[in-house]
Parts: C-alpha cells; structure tokens; sequence
C-alpha cells in the first residue's frame, strides 16, 4: 500500500485516527523509554555492568528521533515555521545531547530534556480543554506580578538583615565566615529546609534563628493568598454576564443572551 506524502504528514502532525493515534503512542512510548536509559545511565553500579547496552540503546533512540525530525521538517508545508517553533526546537535539543557527546563528556545526560516532548500527550489526549484553566493561572500569575515583585524585595531585605546580624552574632568560629554565608543560612532557615551544614551556637543566635523560622512559616503564605485572590477575581470576571447596549434608547445593563431590549422593547442585534 503506497502512502502519499499528504498522508504521511496528516500521520505525524495529526491525532484523530488510528494511525496517527498509534505514531504517536509509540514516539511517546520512545520517548519514555530514552529518558530511562538517559536516568539508569547516571546510576554508577548499573552503568559498570550494562554501560555499552545502555550506549547502544541510547543510539537507537537518537537515529529513531533524528529521523523523525527530518521527516517532520520535510512534510511541513513551511520547514522553517517547524524549525523555529517550539516543539521544533524542543525537538532539535532531544538528539544533539548524543551527538554532542563525542565533544562534550557525559553530555548524553541532557537528552533527559526529551521529556518535554511529553508535552504532545495534550494533544493525543484531548486535553486542549484544559488550556483554559491555564490561562487562568497565568493570568493571575500576570496580574499579580507587582505584588510578588514587592513582596520578593521584601524577602531579600529580610534576608540580608538576618543574614548580616547572625555574622555580627556568631562570627566565623561558629561557620559564619562571610554574610553571603550568613545569606545563606538565613534562605535556607526562612525556606523551613534547613540543611543543618550552619547552626547557630550562641542563645542570641538561636534566638534570631527561632524568630526567623517563625517569620518563614508566614512568609510561605503570602504568594499563595496572592495568586489566589488573583485567580478568584479573574473566575469572577469569566463568569460575569456580558453586557451589551441597545442601539435604540441607549441601555447598556442588558444581557447578551436577551432578544428584546427590557426599557424599549427593540430586537437586539
């Protein structure tokens, strides 16, 4: 059975029949696969016993890929659109990690940036109708960008007062040998990680650290009630009903879905 190129193309680009569905399954099944090997590799002990198996898959997958994105820039009715977009590139960057390794040592590790190419699991699965709650959350995120800004400054000077105030403190005796260090200590404490590498010693110093570890706690909810009351308002704005104006008598409170204007009683456009 001969397979034309315009077949060929609605196969790889496409997802709405069995065998484009089937393309894209196995390339997200090779994909998965690739990162696999990309993650055992990394693994000492499995890589003294199965290094040139792993080699050899690892080139399996990089000659399956790089014929995949020449197919794709051949069927692209404009190459240079695919090229230079997103997924082109996303693309481009899954098999120049194994090319680059013979220049660059353990540069084989990056084709781990494959799994972005997970990203066309949106579009096998039908998940576009979820790109509007995306839009949600970025929107907020935009709107509220001037308050995270203020608030991020707000940290920073937090942080470079404590980080200043336990050098002055503890001093380098105690493993504050700088206050980048002391910058340091205060992130990781605000943060609640707390590594435990730096450890206040002195009762002053701990009492600064118990302050800062306090102040942490509150500090993690700022943002959140940021984005949140964001993305309240902007559902609140979704799901407002449209308003529209009569041409006859000028109204301008009535409601898109209306037939009839409610104070003159015009069909509405």
């Amino acid at each position: 059975m001969k397979i034309t190129k315009k077949r060929l193309a609605h196969i790889v680009f496409e997802s709405d029949d069995w065998a484009s569905k089937m393309f894209d399954i196995v390339l997200l099944f090779l994909i998965l696969g690739s990162i696999l090997v990309a993650i055992l590799d990394s693994v000492a002990s499995l890589r003294s016993s199965y290094g040139d198996f792993f080699i050899w898959l690892e080139w399996i997958f990089t000659a399956l890929f790089t014929v995949e994105y020449f197919l794709r820039v051949w069927l692209s009715r404009k190459p240079q659109g695919y090229i230079f977009s997103f997924y082109g590139i996303v693309d481009l960057l899954a098999i120049l990690p194994s090319y680059l390794s013979f220049f660059v040592v353990n540069s084989q590790l990056l084709t781990v940036v494959r799994a972005l190419r997970l990203l066309r699991v949106i579009r096998i699965l039908k998940l576009g109708r979820y790109v509007t709650e995306a839009e949600y959350l970025q929107r907020s995120l935009r709107a509220s960008s001037h308050k995270i800004m203020i608030f991020i400054g707000f940290v920073v000077t937090i942080v470079l007062i404590m980080g200043t105030l336990m050098f002055i403190i503890e001093g380098p005796e105690h493993g504050f040998t700088s206050i980048p260090v002391g910058m340091y200590w205060a992130i990781v404490t605000l943060t609640t990680v707390g590594f435990g590498d730096i450890t206040p010693s002195t009762p002053l110093g701990q009492f600064v650290s118990s302050i800062i570890m306090l102040m942490g706690y509150a500090i993690i909810a700022v943002p959140t009630g940021i984005v949140s009351t964001e993305m309240a308002s902007q559902r609140r704005k979704a799901d407002a009903p449209k308003l529209v104006r009569c041409t006859n008598c000028g109204k301008d409170d009535l409601k898109i879905a209306d037939n009839f204007c409610s104070n003159c009683g015009v069909k509405l456009p």
